[in-house]
């Protein structure tokens, strides 16, 4: 008779709701490098039994050969589904894995971005269960399976998920707006059914082997755990990780800037337009991200009360919603305004965008607009830390990002420091409105 689900369960789901309001900046971060190299974040927070940690590892989708774009992706996938044989334990298919973390309540995840190849685990730290989490953890990266008919389900399911998307304006749209903004680099990369096709599980254990290195690891935990306690977690968790030399992984050219104006635009059955208007943008460790974060929020990041909804849902009602964002990363990743509006009304929107950005960028926000901003960012900063899973998010990307360790502390102090000019500086020098690229899909040319 199978024994009943471990009990511990039912305190994590109470542990996760307790973990609202339970993080705070104000935690100290602790840092160190071991012996392998790996690079550790800890945040002890003693209040909740439980623990968080993401590894992070420079394997992400910019790492993929352009014949298998959507190999890191392919990889994080895989990784979760199935373990190898061991003096550990036995072997464990997909199935197996799913009940064994079910019976210890715990959480085990992979993902890749266009950066990093990320882990992440979730437990309690009642000894026992962190005990086996950590160990069934350990297992899952040392040996993933790997398993040839699990990798053929996946890749006729993401071939089909394509298919079904091609069916949708939005996906043209930021397929074109893409391919506009990067070009050759690889943040601009698609997998498609042709390189899923040209992937096999070699491929995906290599580009794992290749990445999975501990001198190139972040380590991140956030939770009930000293230093030394962390200290072996972390050892346990990279013991099948071997260095390989570490030797230096090869540079990714940066983002070119664009030198022209670019308009494609699209016909498409659908009752909305799609509108995308961008050019590279920032990297993360631009010195002036803050200033670029204020200024986006007054533009089009700050929801109603930011000038592109004003314009163009408030006054005209061309939408129901405007926004503008970048997505930096190691590389400039891309500045972008989207807006869904009637095919008639897609012109309208599209010289209203590009009228409030060159007014934006040559003159900068009002003293009152720029006050709005801040309160409104500094009143709401709390909320980016009121989980363990989130500020697990913000000191990762800290430690990612190798930013300084009291960066969260000073987050809000910095922004509201920062003056209307610094803001106009920042945007003449990283926004150019005479060389938009704009992508209309679902309008008549």
């Amino acid at each position: 008779m199978k024994p009943t689900r471990c009990p511990w369960r039912g305190w994590l789901m109470l542990c996760l709701v307790w973990a609202s309001g339970s993080a705070s900046a104000a935690l100290p971060i602790e840092h160190w490098t071991q012996p392998n190299g790996a690079r550790v974040y800890l945040v002890r927070s003693d209040s909740l039994p439980m623990l968080d940690v993401q590894i992070d590892v420079d394997g992400g989708s910019r790492r993929d050969p352009p014949a298998q774009a959507g190999l890191a992706a392919a990889t994080a996938l895989l990784l979760t589904q199935g373990v190898q044989a061991s003096p550990a334990g036995p072997a464990l298919d997909e199935n197996a894995v799913v009940e064994a973390w079910a019976d210890l309540g715990a959480q085990f995840g992979a993902s890749a971005g266009s950066d990093r190849l990320s882990i992440q685990l979730r437990t309690l730290t009642q000894p026992d269960v962190l005990d086996a989490a950590v160990a069934l953890a350990s297992r899952q990266l040392a040996a993933p399976a790997w398993a040839d008919p699990v990798w053929a389900r996946e890749r006729a399911r993401l071939t089909a998920a394509w298919r079904e998307a091609q069916t949708r304006p939005d996906t043209w749209a930021g397929r074109r707006f893409a391919d506009a903004v990067y070009r050759s680099h690889p943040y601009g990369q698609e997998a498609r059914p042709e390189t899923w096709a040209a992937i096999d599980t070699a491929a995906l254990r290599d580009f794992y082997r290749r990445h999975a290195r501990p001198c190139d690891a972040r380590i991140t935990l956030v939770g009930a755990l000293d230093r030394a306690s962390a200290t072996r977690v972390v050892d346990r968790l990279l013991a099948g990780w071997a260095n390989h030399g570490c030797t230096a992984l090869p540079a990714v050219p940066e983002v070119a800037p664009l030198t022209r104006p670019e308009r494609v635009q699209l016909p498409f059955a659908a009752a909305q337009a799609q509108v995308l208007v961008g050019q590279p943008g920032i990297a993360r460790d631009d010195p002036d991200f803050l200033a670029i974060l204020v200024g986006n929020h007054i533009l089009g990041g700050g929801g109603f009360t930011s000038r592109l909804m004003q314009e163009l849902r408030e006054k005209r009602g061309l939408t129901y919603g405007v926004f503008s964002q970048f997505s930096p990363g190691r590389h400039a990743g891309a500045f972008s305004v989207s807006v869904q509006t009637r095919p008639d009304q897609a012109d309208q929107a599209v010289e209203l965008i590009h009228s409030e950005l060159r007014r934006f960028v040559e003159q900068g926000p009002t003293e009152q607009e720029l006050a709005e901003a801040q309160a409104a960012l500094v009143n709401g900063f709390a909320l980016r830390l009121d989980s363990n899973r989130k500020l697990l998010d913000n000191v990762a990307a800290l430690a990612w990002h190798g930013l300084p360790l009291d960066y969260l502390d000073r987050w809000t102090a910095q922004v509201g420091a920062i003056d209307r000019d610094r803001i106009v500086r920042a945007w003449q020098r990283v926004l150019h409105p005479d060389r938009l690229v704009t992508v209309v899909v679902g309008a008549t040319p």
